[in-house]
């Protein structure tokens, strides 16, 4: 009997340890990809990866020590419902065959070719970091700052911590009439109360609180039909508490007319600026409108000539803007110079002109005009096994949805790639072993997904605390403190 147990228990451990050597082979023949960036780009393209193969396993590397990329730093803290992606995000992070790496800076921390020889697949999903620049004279003084740093510091990207916006004017102007553009305006003008419930920053909140800005105008070199944001927005500011529009009756003419031909989410979106501008408001309306302490306002065919500085020429006084008038029509139509100029007095000047992507190694493929990296479905040119999402494949354009439907199809295409044996998984890759060793040797300690819900679950309870969902941690170093508590 004693000779049955010691078999059937020999038995046991040959067959545990047999499954552990087959599971450890599995591992090694298993398709391995990695994408550098946390963002909705990267998570999205992971998150279908994982669900159109059942052996692929995914690694995701962040030059941050927290996630999410522009959904934690780049959505307006008003609009926590687009944050809730975050969950969709957080289920795929704790799949068995995804692991996150915080901390971790592609190109300086480890490189994309030696991260090409630890992976089947690398797919590059690091956003836009750059700004586009105006090109005008005074863009470097005081009280000028690029949109994307702006909405970082008020959202608590670390980068973006010392940025001390001089918030002491009565105007402020902004280029650019993207949603994001209509963030930075509602940011400006809403009341306290009102931002004390969101996940603002507290110097933000702070700033916010003794600021004197009372007029913003929203400054577009085309027309009211070449709008760039979406009505949801426009709404916003439309219906935004003790604000008042103030539009240029000019700036509508002919607009009218135009509605009948354009498609219904713009003829939506023109009807309610026309509304909002010309026609004159019900009592109540009109009540709210005269007791209100600030106003914005778009102000359509003007482009920036030039900031103009005050009398120590040290910081923003005002801005020359030229005015257009468009050549053509619908989406296409150009905006054209007229010859004449127009100052506006102001002390703030946003610069909400566009994201744009930088290559992160002079040896890969990349498109400096167009700001992408070449590509065809998300595959890069030339660069066998090496693919890209968002917006470094597209350039900074659509919402979150938009990135959502261009990072599936990049997984589509690598496993495409993967079932036609273009990409060769056959041999097997060390993945994240490999590139954990470099790192350890080179004094990298990445960030886990658990350590950061460690993070995650800090900054909710001490936004409980003060009536908020969440207090940020506005430093690399305290996250990195906290993650390894």
């Amino acid at each position: 009997m004693n000779g049955h147990k010691m078999l059937f228990s020999g038995l046991k451990l040959w067959t545990a340890g047999s499954s552990r050597w087959m599971r450890r082979l599995h591992d090694g023949c298993s398709p391995k990809v990695c994408i550098v960036g946390s963002g909705p780009a990267g998570f999205y393209t992971a998150q279908q990866l994982i669900k159109a193969r059942q052996d692929v396993e995914v690694d995701i590397y962040e030059r941050l020590p927290v996630p999410f990329g522009l959904v934690r730093f780049g959505v307006a803290p008003d609009h926590p419902e687009v944050k809730n992606v975050i969950n969709t995000f957080t289920q795929t992070a704790r799949q068995s065959r995804c692991s996150f790496y915080g901390n971790v800076d592609v190109g300086t921390d480890v490189s994309v070719e030696e991260l090409r020889q630890a992976y089947h697949a690398v797919v590059l999903s690091y956003g836009a970091e750059g700004n586009r620049t105006m090109g005008v004279p005074g863009e470097d003084l005081a009280g000028v700052h690029a949109a994307k740093d702006f909405v970082g510091w008020y959202n608590g990207l670390p980068k973006c911590r010392q940025l001390r916006p001089d918030l002491s004017c009565e105007t402020a102007v902004i280029l650019g009439q993207g949603n994001v553009a209509l963030d930075v305006a509602r940011v400006l003008l809403s009341p306290l109360d009102f931002l004390k419930k969101t996940d603002i920053t507290q110097p933000a909140l702070e700033a916010l609180a003794e600021s004197q800005v009372r007029r913003v105008l929203i400054v577009g070199r085309r027309g009211p039909m070449q709008v760039a944001c979406t009505i949801k927005e426009v709404r916003e500011m439309v219906k935004l508490p003790n604000t008042r529009p103030e539009m240029m009756a000019a700036d509508f003419e002919g607009v009218a007319e135009a509605l009948k031909d354009l498609p219904r989410p713009r003829k939506r979106l023109t009807e309610l600026m026309l509304k909002t501008a010309l026609e004159v408001p019900g009592e109540k309306e009109q009540q709210r409108r005269n007791g209100a302490s600030h106003a914005w306002g778009f102000r359509f065919f003007r482009s920036p000539v030039e900031i103009l500085a005050d009398s120590e020429r040290s910081r923003t006084a005002g801005i020359r803007l030229a005015v257009n008038r468009l050549e053509g029509s619908g989406e296409g139509a150009r905006a054209v110079l007229t010859g004449e100029v127009e100052d506006v007095t102001c002390g703030l000047v946003i610069s909400s002109i566009g994201y744009k992507s930088l290559p992160i190694h002079p040896s890969l493929p990349f498109d400096s005009r167009k700001a992408i990296i070449p590509n065809n479905m998300g595959r890069v040119q030339r660069a066998k096994g090496l693919y890209c999402s968002g917006w470094l494949k597209t350039g900074p354009t659509g919402v979150i949805a938009t990135t959502m439907n261009n990072s599936f199809d990049t997984a589509r295409s690598l496993v495409e790639d993967m079932e036609s044996g273009t990409l060769d998984v056959s041999a097997a890759k060390p993945g994240s072993q490999s590139v954990g060793a470099l790192l350890a040797k080179r004094g990298v300690k990445p960030v886990t997904f658990s350590e950061w819900e460690k993070i995650d679950g800090v900054e909710m309870r001490r936004g409980e605390a003060i009536g908020k969902p969440r207090e940020k941690l506005l430093t690399v170093e305290e996250m990195l403190q906290l993650a390894r508590s």
